[in-house]
């Protein structure tokens, strides 16, 4: 049981840490619908690890309930069984008889005891009348060299002052110490990577790039699609994409190419580093059923490149 649940914490807690890696990746690469469902499942494995986790206690809450309970009935069982043997027989059975017997034990053992202490108190008056005075000098006598001098404490000159040292207090155990740099470490890379994601995906100000034009390069993979199915889902998906960037893709257009499976999108005027990385992140973050499109490449082109 304790292997299982150690099981269970261990795949709850790696597939955790992967769903929040990819969270993490894919809102670098700008792909919403991804990182909304591994933010989903991230959730999902938390309810999960937590789920774990209350069940566990419960089941020790349980356990020691029924700990507790058993040992309760064996307890009883005890005091029921006592009860029944002291229910069982006579107290006293050596005094029942048939009235034929006399028993003087009894009497006979406390007239002894009440002489004997009468002795006993009469010998502890005599001794501590004859010998109180010689055990006094005695203890006197003991003490002697315990006591004050004649003239007083300040007889003997003036004491010496004690050095003084600092109190040294319990210090903090190296547990708790342990504890509080690993939380800071924790806050201090959580703050990092709050601030890392937070500059990666902040929208720039719209700006063009230095080329004359960005082309885009794309392939469209479907399973069980046809050509036309292929050739209207990138259009859709294109179409989409036109308003991921800051720079809106007014002049946008979308050329086929290799038997409908590849496509070659051209924007003019060019556009930046940072809407070429959205633009591309959009278009691999397909919403399609059994449609998928895979960037196969990007880059400027110049007027040179151009044809006249």
């Amino acid at each position: 049981m304790r292997m299982a649940r150690r099981a269970g914490y261990a795949f709850g807690g790696a597939a955790a840490l992967g769903a929040a890696a990819y969270v993490v990746i894919y809102l670098y690469r700008w792909q919403w619908q991804r990182t909304l469902l591994c933010a989903v499942l991230l959730l999902i494995v938390e309810v999960l690890l937590i789920g774990l986790a209350t069940l566990d206690r419960l089941g020790r809450l349980e356990a020691r309930v029924r700990e507790g309970d058993r040992r309760r009935e064996e307890i009883a069982a005890q005091l029921r069984a006592a009860e029944e043997e002291r229910r069982a027989g006579p107290r006293f059975a050596w005094l029942d008889g048939d009235g034929t017997r006399t028993f003087v034990f009894v009497p006979v053992l406390m007239v002894t005891g009440a002489v004997l202490s009468g002795l006993a108190w009469a010998v502890e008056r005599v001794a501590g009348a004859t010998t109180r005075p010689l055990a006094r000098r005695r203890l006197a006598g003991r003490l002697a060299p315990l006591a004050a001098p004649p003239g007083g404490p300040r007889a003997c000159g003036r004491l010496p002052d004690l050095p003084e040292r600092p109190a040294l207090g319990p210090g903090p155990p190296r547990g708790r110490l342990l504890r509080a740099g690993a939380g800071a470490v924790a806050v201090a890379l959580v703050a990092a990577l709050f601030l890392g994601l937070s500059a990666l995906t902040e929208t720039e100000p719209p700006r063009r790039g230095d080329a004359t034009a960005t082309s885009v390069l794309f392939a469209v993979e479907g399973r069980g699609t046809g050509q036309g199915r292929a050739a209207l889902a990138a259009r859709q998906v294109w179409e989409r994409c036109r308003d991921a960037t800051a720079v809106p893709l007014v002049e946008a257009g979308l050329a086929e190419l290799a038997e409908g499976r590849l496509y070659a999108g051209t924007v003019h005027p060019s556009l930046s580093e940072h809407d070429e990385h959205r633009l591309v992140g959009c278009l691999e973050d397909t919403g399609i059923d059994r449609v998928l499109l895979d960037v196969r490449g990007t880059g400027p082109i110049n007027g040179q490149d151009t044809p006249g």
